[in-house]
C-alpha cells in the first residue's frame, strides 16, 4: 500500500472569513474571571458574537407643573364657636445627651417630648348581672316547702324550707330591681314560698287529724280485744256495784273484824280481829313498840283463776290518824300475791305501828283493782 504524496491538512483554530468581507462593530465581552487553580484549566470554546443591543428611544420630556394657588384668607373666629386646639408645632429633636464619663449616672428615661394635652377618659360602663340565682333558688325551694308542708308529720321541715324561699324571693326581687334578669321567676318563688308556709299551717291540721283517727283505731281494737269493760274475754268481769249501797254492809256501813265479804262475782274478802304485835329480832323491838297484826283471807269462789294484783289495807287509829306498815325481817309483811284457783284461798299478815294507847282502829281492804273496798271497824283484841 502506497501513501499519498499529499494528504489534506486539518485546519487548526476557528474558521476566517474570507478576504474582503466587511467587519461588523461588536461590544467588547470582558471575559469572566478565571478561578486560580494549580490544574492546568482547558481552552474555552468559541463564543458567538452577541447581537447588537438596540438604541434607546428618546426620553419624553415632563409637563410643566401648574402655578401655585393663593392662599385664601382665613376666616375670624366667631365669640360663640367652641375652642378648637391647634396641633402642636414640631420642634427640633433634643440633642443626643452627651456619654457619660466613667462613674457620672446616665439619664435612664431620656428628655421629655412634648405630647398632646391631656383629656378626660370616660367612666367605665358598670356590668349588668347576667344571672340571677336567688330567683332560681326561690322558686324551687318555694315549691319544696309546698310539697313537704302537706305531708303529715313533716309540716316542721316544710315550714322552715318555705321560711328560706321567701328570703330569697325577697333577695332575687332586690337583685332584679338593680339590673339583674328573671324578676317575674323572683316574684313567683316568692309566691309559692309563702303559699309553703300556709301549706305547712294546713299540714299541721292533717296530722292532728291522723292522730286522732290513730287513737280511735286503738280504742276500738282494745275495746274488740278486751270487751268494753276493759277485760279480757273468759276473765272474770268486774264486781258490779250494788244498786243499793245503803243496804249493803260494808260498804256504808263497817263491818266487825273477822267477817266476810262476797262479791257478786264469787270473790271473798275477810281481815281477821286485830292482835298485839311482838317482834322476832331484837333490832326490830328497838323500832316497833305498839303495833297490831291483822291478817287478810281471800278466797276465789268464782269459776276461774283469779289474779292478787295489790290486796293491803288502810289502817286507822281511832283518831283517824293512817297508821304506818312495820316491817318485821322474815315475818311481815306477807302479801298475798298470785293467781287464786276456783274454791282455793290465800293469806297474809301485815302489822301496823299505832301509837301508844290506842283501843280500837278501822280498816278498809280490796282484793284487787275494780273491787270496792270494805269497810272494818272494832277494838284491838
Amino acid at each position: 500500500m502506497s501513501t499519498p504524496p499529499n494528504p489534506p491538512s486539518t485546519p487548526v483554530g476557528p474558521p476566517t472569513e474570507p478576504t474582503g468581507t466587511p467587519t461588523r462593530e461588536t461590544d467588547s465581552i470582558p471575559a469572566p474571571a478565571q478561578p486560580l487553580s494549580l490544574e492546568k484549566t482547558p481552552a474555552a470554546p468559541a463564543t458567538p458574537e452577541a447581537p447588537a443591543a438596540p438604541e434607546a428611544p428618546e426620553t419624553a420630556q415632563a409637563p410643566e407643573a401648574p402655578a401655585a394657588a393663593a392662599p385664601e384668607p382665613v376666616p375670624t373666629p366667631s365669640a360663640f364657636a367652641p375652642p378648637a386646639f391647634a396641633p402642636p408645632t414640631p420642634s427640633a429633636p433634643a440633642p443626643a445627651p452627651a456619654a457619660a464619663g466613667f462613674g457620672a449616672p446616665g439619664h435612664p428615661w431620656g428628655e421629655p417630648t412634648p405630647g398632646f394635652p391631656g383629656a378626660q377618659y370616660p367612666a367605665y360602663p358598670q356590668a349588668t348581672p347576667t344571672g340571677n340565682g336567688l330567683a332560681v333558688a326561690a322558686v324551687i325551694t318555694g315549691g319544696f316547702g309546698i310539697f313537704l308542708g302537706v305531708i303529715p308529720f313533716l309540716f316542721w321541715a316544710g315550714t322552715l324550707v318555705a321560711a328560706v324561699g321567701v328570703g330569697l324571693g325577697i333577695g332575687g326581687i332586690a337583685r332584679a330591681n338593680k339590673g339583674a334578669p328573671n324578676k317575674s321567676m323572683a316574684v313567683v318563688g316568692t309566691v309559692l314560698a309563702v303559699l309553703g308556709l300556709l301549706s305547712s299551717v294546713g299540714g299541721f291540721f292533717l296530722t292532728a287529724l291522723v292522730v286522732d283517727r290513730a287513737d280511735s283505731r286503738v280504742d276500738r281494737q282494745i275495746e274488740e280485744d278486751w270487751g268494753p269493760d276493759g277485760r279480757h274475754p273468759g276473765i272474770e268481769p268486774w264486781p258490779s256495784k250494788s244498786p243499793s249501797p245503803t243496804q249493803v254492809p260494808g260498804l256504808t256501813s263497817a263491818m266487825q273484824f273477822g267477817e266476810t265479804y262476797t262479791y257478786p262475782n264469787g270473790i271473798k274478802v275477810s281481815l281477821s280481829v286485830p292482835a298485839k304485835y311482838e317482834p322476832k329480832s331484837k333490832y326490830s323491838g328497838e323500832r316497833i313498840k305498839n303495833a297490831v297484826a291483822l291478817t287478810v283471807t281471800i278466797t276465789n269462789g268464782s269459776t276461774t283463776p283469779y289474779e292478787v294484783i295489790y290486796a293491803v289495807p288502810n289502817v286507822r287509829d281511832d283518831q283517824g290518824m293512817t297508821a304506818d306498815m312495820a316491817f318485821d325481817s322474815g315475818s311481815v309483811p306477807k302479801m298475798i300475791s298470785g293467781s287464786i284457783l276456783p274454791g282455793e284461798s290465800a293469806s297474809g299478815i301485815l302489822a301496823f305501828e299505832l301509837p301508844k294507847g290506842t283501843r280500837s282502829i278501822t280498816a278498809d281492804i280490796s282484793p284487787g283493782t275494780g273491787f270496792d273496798r270494805v269497810k272494818y271497824a272494832g277494838p284491838i283484841g
